[in-house]
Formats: C-alpha cells, structure tokens, sequence
C-alpha cells in the first residue's frame, strides 16, 4: 500500500473501536457506579496490566492528582515487571501468575478498593492471577478485553468485553484494542471523578496548578465564574491557590 492507503485504512479500522464501545456501555455504568461507592467510602481503584494495557492503566492513574487534585495514590496502576516495565519490556515479566498480588499487597489493597485487570487478549498471567487473588480476598473486580469468554472475563466480577476484532497489523494490540481501553479508561476515570465532586460545570476546579498554562487556564476559570478581571482573578488565585477555594471564597 502507499502511505495514503495505509493512513486510510488504519484510519477506517479505527472508527470502528467507539461502536465496539457503546456496546458495552451498560456493564461500564454498572461498575463506575461501584467504584464511586467505594472511593467516596474511601477506597481505591487499583489498575493492573503488562505491556500497553499497563502502561495505558498507568497513564491514566497518573493524571487524576494533576487534572482533579485527587490526592496521590487513590487511583494506582501497576505494570508487570514494575516501573522500568513502563519503558522497556521486561522479559516473561507478564507470565508470572503470583506477581500481580505481590504487587497489591505491596499497597494494602483491601476490600474497601476496586481493582480492574487489563488485557486485550483476556490471557495475561499477571493480570489473571492478581484478579483471582483479589477476588478471593474479598475485593471487588472488574476487566477490560478486547475478546469474548477469556479466562479473564471468568475470573472477575464485572467483565467488560469490548470485541474491536482484528488488528490493521495482526496482534498489534496497541492500536484498536489500546485504543478502546484507553477510551475506556477514560470514561471510568472521568465519570468517577465528576461524581465525586471534583467537576463544576465542565471545569477542573481543583487541578493542581504546577505551570503557567494552568494558572492562566484557572484564572480564566475564576473570571468567567465571578465576572472580575484577570488581575482580581489572578490574585485570588494566587492567594487561595486553587480555582475551587478562590470562587468559594467569595460566597
């Protein structure tokens, strides 16, 4: 194929993947209503994975302090082979079946948590093993795959099986299934975070405010919600250090 063809039809296949989605829309509500449960008790939501499924669980995890001030480790992503899996492969490391409890024990994971094992295939070690460890202690669990009936959709209590079918390049799981967890992920994480409180309208009253870009985003933020200036927004901003605590300050 040419280069055109090539982005062409890389590009079909990918618009197939938000179809795939919605057809799973109702096992995704059933389990986020879970997880805004146990965290507004004071739970976590743990996500384990090897390869792009783990980095993808990661990635998200890692935004939600930033993007929503979520204080640090209530929502955890583990990779398989650890960190400096995040990077560079780590060899077998998905094939260890008692490493992903290892893992979660590592953080006291409880009963009070959720924990959501991805894998496209549905056939991970890693992710089987910590899923049914977990389970078995009590712990509520939940997947995301890309294939229907996998040994890991068996081993959880809320399977989430988004069928996105064969990849452009065969096996290449980082592209319409990474896609469709990443999209996944997303949802999960965003609704959850909207139903805990941590959304005004559609803005991200409590991002932490680590760059200029930020500070200016929420002092934009303050001027459209309190119709003052920038520089009564600004300093406001700078005096309550945070979009949230600025405008409740003023009621």
């Amino acid at each position: 194929m040419t280069i055109h063809d090539l982005l062409t039809n890389i590009n079909k296949e990918d618009k197939t993947v938000p179809n795939a989605i919605s057809k799973v829309l109702p096992q995704i509500e059933k389990l986020i209503e879970i997880i805004v449960e146990k965290m507004s008790s004071g739970g976590r939501l743990f996500y384990i994975g090897a390869g792009t499924s783990g980095r993808l669980g990661i990635l998200d995890a890692s935004e939600i302090p930033p993007t929503y001030g979520m204080p640090y480790g209530k929502v955890i992503g583990l990779i398989a082979g650890g960190d400096q899996a995040i990077r560079k492969a780590v060899e077998h490391a998905e094939d260890d079946t008692a490493q992903a409890w290892k893992d979660l024990e590592g953080f006291s994971i409880n009963q009070n948590d959720v924990l959501i094992g991805i894998a496209a295939s549905g056939k991970t070690p890693y992710v089987i093993g910590g899923v049914k460890d977990a389970k078995a202690n009590g712990i509520t669990t939940a997947c995301i795959t890309c294939n229907e009936g996998s040994e890991l959709a068996k081993s959880v209590d809320h399977p989430i099986e988004v069928v996105v079918g064969s990849e452009f390049v065969t096996g290449s799981t980082r592209m319409k299934a990474g896609t469709a967890q990443k999209l996944i992920l997303n949802m999960i994480s965003t609704i959850t975070m909207i139903k805990l409180g941590r959304v005004k309208g559609n803005k991200m009253v409590d991002m932490q405010l680590t760059n200029n870009k930020l500070i200016s985003r929420g002092t934009r933020m303050i001027m459209d919600e309190l119709q003052v200036s920038e520089q009564e927004a600004e300093e406001l901003l700078k005096k309550y250090g945070s979009v949230r605590k600025a405008i409740d300050s003023t009621k």
